[in-house]
């Protein structure tokens, strides 16, 4: 390039005028910060921030940007990649499925393949089928989670009752959580109508104070079968007996035996699509790894693995939007890991791509806004709404005082007054 310039300088051309105010304003794009904007902001902006960057576009092009290529960790906006890279490989219309088995001696076997939404109104469905199907009894229930195959926690989560910390497996109902009362003569039941009130509601909550509570079932397990597959095992049961589905047998993990046919295969009633919504809205990190599973699998093959998945999306942000891991790293799909990394314009390339799917975002008066929280870690990404249009925008603050809403604010003079 130093020996076209050269060339072009000799000749004295109007060519290499226009050519250099062209290759500047192709830099600008890329580089320009808060102090061009005209708003006032940067003096702000710089005494708030003390490790971070964001970036602000407008009609398709940067208005605002600090640190644009720097990776930190982002929190639960990286559930924006996530949510785009299941969209995009499994598609919108994509349905979980569970499988159900019978043996001759009426023995329910089910197989879980990572449904994020298989919840207490699904498994009231679902009973209904197997009940039209001819099923009047059941003797013991086997649950088979072999689809996942996970050596370890989530990374990022700990073994505490808050239900961010929900275990991902292969067969789990109602997020892996319970919401129950407890009363102060210990008497325990659902505080969910949707759901029945469980042996494990009370051995759970034998160490709560009274009161209401939505809890994490893994805290601990229990002997010979743990706590998602109980769960999912009683519920069935549960549900079986409203229907007069009569059986009272155990409830123990199973693998399906080869020489079953499935006796019915439930789909989802809800498509991919419409689990993005409640995903963002309630920012669920149960739901975004299963998601995050189930895409690595799809890639790789079943079981499902950490391992594939952080492969499949390195691959798929690689191949499909050109972002390498120096500037975007995703080994689980929450945000619970502090060893997630994204920068500025790595986001803002996955926000501008999630554009068609904008509304699955909390509105927030005018802006379509998604948080991101850990100790020291505060992140926004999302949209600012002006005339029909949606224009991206990313902060990521990893620093010790959280004053991301006063950046934010700065932020959104210079891009009102753009």
């Amino acid at each position: 390039m130093q020996g076209v310039i050269k060339v072009l300088l000799q000749k004295k051309s109007i060519t290499f005028f226009l050519f250099l105010f062209l290759a500047l304003g192709a830099v600008q794009a890329e580089s320009v910060s808060a102090d061009d904007s005209g708003s006032g902001a940067a003096a702000e902006l710089k005494r708030l921030i003390v490790n971070g960057g964001y970036a602000v576009k407008k009609n398709n092009r940067y208005i605002a940007t600090r640190n644009l290529h720097t990776s930190y960790v982002p929190a639960s906006i990286i559930k924006i990649a996530t949510a785009l890279a299941a969209l995009d490989i499994l598609g919108p219309e994509f349905r979980f499925k569970t499988e159900f088995y019978r043996d001759a001696r009426n023995n329910l076997y089910i197989k879980g393949w990572g449904d994020p939404f298989l919840i207490s109104e699904e498994v009231a469905v679902i009973v209904g089928r197997l009940k039209g199907r001819g099923c009047s009894g059941i003797h013991d229930i086997y649950l088979d989670s072999t689809a996942f195959r996970l050596t370890a926690m989530t990374d990022g989560a700990g073994a505490s009752a808050n239900p961010y910390d929900a275990l991902n497996i292969a067969l789990a109902v109602n997020f892996n959580t319970i919401h129950i009362d407890k009363s102060v003569t210990g008497t325990v039941v659902s505080a969910e109508e949707q759901t029945p009130t469980l042996p494990v509601m009370a051995r759970l909550a034998e160490n709560l104070e009274p009161g209401n509570h939505r809890i994490n079932i893994n805290q601990e397990k229990s002997p010979g079968i743990d706590n998602s597959s109980r769960y999912a095992g009683e519920l069935f049961r549960a549900f079986l007996k409203r229907e007069n589905i009569t059986g009272a047998g155990k409830i123990s993990l199973r693998q399906i035996p080869e020489n079953l046919e499935p006796f019915y295969t439930h789909y989802s009633s809800k498509t991919l699509a419409e689990m993005i919504g409640p995903l963002m809205l309630y920012s669920n990190n149960f739901i975004a790894n299963q998601l995050f599973l189930v895409l690595g699998a799809h890639e790789s093959g079943f079981p499902a693995t950490w391992e594939k998945s952080t492969q499949a999306m390195a691959d798929y942000l690689q191949q499909k939007h050109k972002l390498s891991q120096n500037e975007i790293k995703i080994i689980e799909g929450s945000g619970l890991s502090r060893k997630n990394r994204v920068s500025p314009h790595a986001m803002i390339r996955l926000l501008d791509s999630f554009r068609p799917y904008a509304e699955f975002l909390p509105r927030e008066n005018s802006r379509l806004l998604k948080s991101g929280t850990l100790q020291g870690v505060y992140t926004f990404g999302g949209y600012f709404m002006e005339n029909q249009s949606l224009d991206s925008f990313v902060l990521l603050l990893n620093q010790g005082q959280n004053n991301r809403d006063r950046v934010l604010a700065e932020l959104e003079k210079i891009y009102r007054a753009h």
